[in-house]
């Protein structure tokens, strides 16, 4: 009898589906997407909306119970930074899916997950990008320098 069963087991071990799940929801949090089957989707919609009911409360108790459970800073400072502060005025309701069609070699449903509200892109990564490529011609500079160094000394 399934009484009282509230969540999904996915035909996989307690590990495997904490590890699964882990993965699944860090994808999600980075990329503000991810492509999956329905049933994980759903699954993982649950959790989801778990850790953002958290991380709106930002004290320093939710950032590490929610980092407990990933193991990665990263992921916790931009669901409690970036993600929660826009969905402050929702209760719940925090993702989509969007149905794209049957996989072809198990015809499973395949789905996309994502946030109802994208995240604001970062500054950081335009400041990076420039970083990089002041970098790169920091290098190519200097070794033209090298090359003319090793023609005069010839």
């Amino acid at each position: 009898m399934k009484h009282r069963v509230a969540k999904k087991k996915l035909s996989r071990s307690r590990s495997h589906r904490r590890a699964l799940f882990k993965n699944l929801l860090s994808a999600l949090i980075l990329h503000g997407e991810i492509k999956t089957t329905e049933s994980k989707a759903k699954a993982v919609r649950r959790l989801f909306d778990r850790l953002v009911t958290k991380g709106k409360k930002n004290t320093l108790h939710t950032r590490r119970t929610i980092e407990a459970f990933f193991n990665d800073r990263k992921v916790v400072n931009k669901l409690v930074d970036n993600i929660t502060p826009q969905f402050k005025d929702r209760s719940s309701g925090f993702t989509r899916i969007i149905r794209l069609g049957q996989r072809r070699g198990d015809d499973a449903t395949m789905v996309k997950l994502e946030l109802v509200v994208k995240p604001k892109s970062e500054e950081k990564s335009g400041k990076e990008k420039t970083k990089k490529s002041n970098k790169k011609k920091k290098d190519l500079a200097r070794g033209k320098n090298e090359k003319n160094k090793d023609n005069q000394s010839k």
